[in-house]
């Protein structure tokens, strides 16, 4: 049995036919153990670690980083065996296209004369004339010489826009890398003081690929299949802010990171125990009604929006439920976010108020039917008590599908919402 084991990129989610290269974590001749991160790989859903299969020493790396593979190509070689010795390969001199191989003396095989093996001796070196003196310089330039680079920096630069000719690469042997590129995308373009500059160098184009390309078809597809709807509630939620900080005041609560979104979470749970239908799935010829919440919190991250989701979190006591929203959120931000943590979501708050937004009108993920928009909470004038006073206001926005939720109960639904957030500790003693 072949001691080198080829390693395929592995199925990472439903559904998921490639993923992209992002960043090799071990190199050729390392020495690996079972279980052990390898590389790191960009899906349509998240970016994730994969671990080595077989313990041993990295053989060869069949992709370099930026290159999209397809499921079950082969991604790197490993030796499961290298005390045994290196495998039988014959030598090679490296050659680098365009540069041709190393040079040095040759050498000959002896030469057979009458059936027995005569030295021959190496030719004389000849030693060529100097080259004559350049040419004098011409008006026409010559042809430049093609940019060395890689075939996927080749690739990057051309879906970018960028030419590679006019380019000094910072590369081995003054070859072109990403970094290259990016900084030439980066760089300020000089124009003319009063005429206009439209140089592609003044454009940035951006490949539509991962977590991004995956959002946008979802969206697309949500937008043109359930017929929206959105309705909005603008509430004084002081009291919330004002429980927010006798908890944080508790001992057992003190470590807890504690935000209105905490509170925003709870009260969904809550309406949804009072208006099981929201929590549902159209599916054609029925509607599939969730006894279980699987909360999605929408989180933007450096490769694009993500919506992970807590499992079942209906069941969680709210000391239970502020970890896994903290612990979702920190996983988002660092993409580390597993497939299967996104899949299966059943209702989802997205919290636009965290960039300074009073409200909006979600899309509805796929296969939900209502989502939260939770807009910023702001100090605002409100008749409280029949007195014009300062408040803490906020406004929510909450998008449904009309073919499950007609607008009673969609109003019914943040109407409980919003009771809950105006008067959290009423509301429980109430509903619970």
């Amino acid at each position: 049995m072949s001691r080198i084991k080829e390693f395929p990129l592995p199925d990472l989610g439903e559904g998921l036919v490639e993923g992209e290269i992002l960043k090799w974590l071990v190199a050729v001749g390392d020495t690996i153990e079972l279980n052990q991160p390898i590389v790191e790989v960009e899906t349509a859903k998240a970016a994730v670690e994969i671990p080595a299969k077989w313990a041993g020493k990295v053989h060869a790396i069949h992709h370099e980083e930026g290159t999209t593979v397809e499921v079950g190509v082969p991604i790197i070689s490993i030796d499961t065996d290298p005390g045994a010795g290196e495998p039988a390969e014959p030598e090679r001199t490296p050659v680098l296209v365009g540069y041709g191989p190393r040079t040095g003396a040759a050498s000959r095989r002896p030469r057979r004369t009458n059936g027995s093996t005569a030295a021959v001796s190496p030719p004389p070196v000849v030693v060529a004339p100097a080259p004559p003196p350049p040419p004098p310089v011409v008006e026409a330039p010559a042809p430049p010489a093609r940019a060395l680079a890689k075939p996927p920096v080749r690739k990057f630069a051309r879906d970018l826009g960028v030419d590679l000719t006019g380019l000094v690469g910072t590369g081995p042997q003054g070859s072109i890398t990403r970094d290259d590129v990016q900084a030439a995308v980066s760089a300020p373009a000089a124009a003319p003081a009063l005429a206009p500059d439209f140089a592609a160098g003044r454009e940035q184009r951006i490949p539509i690929k991962g977590v991004r390309k995956l959002t946008a078809e979802n969206m697309v597809s949500s937008a043109f299949t359930a017929p929206h709807v959105t309705v909005f509630l603008t509430i004084d939620m002081t009291r919330s802010m004002e429980a927010l900080d006798r908890l944080r005041a508790l001992p057992e609560w003190r470590e807890v990171r504690i935000s209105p979104l905490l509170l925003v979470a709870k009260a969904v749970l809550l309406a949804v125990g009072r208006h099981p239908l929201v929590n549902s799935t159209w599916a054609g010829d029925e509607i599939i009604v969730k006894q279980y919440v699987n909360l999605g919190i929408a989180a933007a991250t450096e490769r694009g929006l993500i919506v992970p989701n807590i499992k079942d979190a209906g069941r969680l006591p709210l000391r239970e439920l502020a970890d896994a929203m903290t612990a979702l959120v920190q996983t988002a931000k660092s993409g580390r976010t597993a497939p299967a943590d996104m899949s299966g979501g059943t209702f989802t708050i997205t919290n636009v108020g965290v960039f300074g937004v009073d409200t909006g009108t979600p899309i509805l993920p796929p296969g939900e039917s209502a989502i939260l928009a939770f807009g910023a909470v702001r100090a605002a004038p409100w008749v409280h008590e029949g007195e014009i006073r300062v408040r803490q206001v906020t406004t929510l926005g909450l998008s449904f599908d009309h073919r499950i939720i007609d607008g009673e109960l969609g109003a019914k639904f943040l109407r409980d919402v919003g009771a809950f957030l105006t008067d959290p500790e009423a509301s429980l003693l109430a509903w619970t």
